[in-house]
């Protein structure tokens, strides 16, 4: 989110503030909700990627695909 402050993606940082709070207290249903949320903020024709570094967005993007995974694979 400091990525996006920093330049002046307050879209992004609106959209991208609640997340935190929810990856560390959602109950795991909920959790894969929250995941993929942030997960949308990669779309196809408006993403982070546009406003704000890849060495910010790259590692979260990663982290939200294993999170979702491995959710995924306990509730399987």
């Amino acid at each position: 989110m400091a990525g996006a402050i920093e330049r002046g993606a307050t879209r992004w940082v609106v959209f991208l503030e609640p997340i935190p709070d929810h990856l560390r207290d959602d109950e795991p249903t909920a959790l894969r909700a929250t995941a993929v949320r942030a997960r949308a903020a990669y779309g196809p024709k408006d993403s982070i990627r546009d406003a704000v570094a890849p060495e910010l967005t790259e590692p979260f993007l990663d982290a939200l695909d294993r999170l979702i995974r491995a959710l995924d694979r306990h509730r399987a």
